[in-house]
């Protein structure tokens, strides 16, 4: 039997109806179709109900309107909400992008994890995904806002990632010469954190979808 909220995003969906709206601190996970990176961010990554995530970003609401603090290969920045949601789309023109909102009882932290997130803003990328430096990669930008408004206290785990193909047992080859060109050493089974992992973290729901990301399983 088809999940009702996925039945009513794909009315939506096919009507051009967006009914829903977002709250301050929010969080936005993409299936954003980057290439041979994104294919193995997701190849090791289950994320909610099976969906591809391989970016994550925080809804900030101003007088300007939502936008979203994310971190990309420009730095930590400060990004429109439109131009977000059109990065990738699925068969029925949805934004190929899911929320999730920390519960109720985590609530009180959220004004404080925007606050701290946009004191990242112009910080540079994390190239080689190291959650101990001064840099950010997506998930980690979220990870950090808030564990920061948690007194220091992590919010989402950390988990050991891995650069290992599940089919061939090898690294990937994106992420050899990746690191090859970096100098560093690929650091498999440091811990880190990436967008799947967050969607399916027990202190969120997931409570809309603009569209399908791929391999969502709909049931």
């Amino acid at each position: 039997m088809m999940n009702i909220n996925l039945l009513l995003v794909i009315i939506q969906s096919l009507l051009g109806i967006t009914t829903f709206n977002l709250q301050h601190g929010d969080l936005l996970f993409q299936d954003s179709d980057c290439g041979p990176f994104c294919d193995a961010i997701e190849k090791v990554t289950e994320g909610y109900q099976g969906a591809n995530l391989s970016h994550i970003g925080l809804v900030v609401l101003s007088d300007d309107g939502p936008q979203v603090i994310e971190a990309t290969s420009n730095g930590v920045v400060l990004t429109d909400l439109d131009t977000f949601l059109a990065r990738s789309h699925d068969a029925n023109g949805g934004s190929k992008v899911i929320v999730g909102r920390v519960k109720e009882r985590y609530s009180a932290l959220i004004p404080e994890a925007v606050q701290h997130s946009q004191t990242l803003i112009g910080k540079k990328y994390d190239h080689v995904f190291d959650i101990k430096n001064d840099t950010y990669y997506c998930s980690e930008l979220v990870y950090e806002a808030f564990k920061n408004a948690n007194d220091g206290e992590s919010l989402f785990r950390l988990f050991p990632m891995t650069f290992i193909d599940p089919d061939t047992q090898e690294t990937f080859g994106i992420w050899t010469e990746y690191y090859k060109d970096l100098g560093v050493a690929i650091p498999e089974g440091e811990f880190g954190l990436n967008p799947g992992g967050i969607s399916l973290s027990d202190e969120i729901e997931i409570v809309h979808m603009y569209g399908i990301p791929s391999g969502m399983i709909v049931k």
